[in-house]
């Protein structure tokens, strides 16, 4: 069965959705089984397809590990963590959140923000 596990043991992607900060980036780490990708990939095309609808969202990529890894990274770029707990709460089954994903799935979410380094990056 698909699972979430906390990429950040003291705090969770949803007391995170409640967080008034904008933009944000969602970054989802996914263990897949290597046999199960195909399955995986067409799942998330399939929701990222009714999360790129929804107000706020900017734009999503999905990555996936080289050399025969299970690993999948989607990066997501939203305007407002109350924009995508919206979209959350319109696109994904609140009783199953993985239900659309391969049994073997374990997805970590993680919403962050930018953040400047002088002399390196800009806000």
């Amino acid at each position: 069965m698909p699972k979430v596990v906390e990429m950040d043991e003291s705090v969770s992607i949803f007391s995170q959705m409640n967080e008034d900060v904008g933009p944000v980036i969602l970054i989802n780490k996914f263990n897949v089984n290597p046999s199960e990708s195909d399955e995986f990939v067409k799942a998330w095309a399939e929701e990222a397809e009714k999360f790129k609808v929804q107000a706020g969202f900017i734009s999503t990529q999905l990555h996936r590990g080289i050399g025969g890894s299970g690993i999948f990274i989607n990066y997501a770029i939203w305007e407002s963590a109350a924009q995508f707990k919206n979209a959350v709460n319109k696109v994904m089954n609140p009783n199953d959140r993985m239900s659309g994903y391969p049994p073997g799935t374990v997805a970590s979410p993680h919403l962050f923000k930018k953040v400047a380094v002088a002399g390196v990056c800009v806000e």
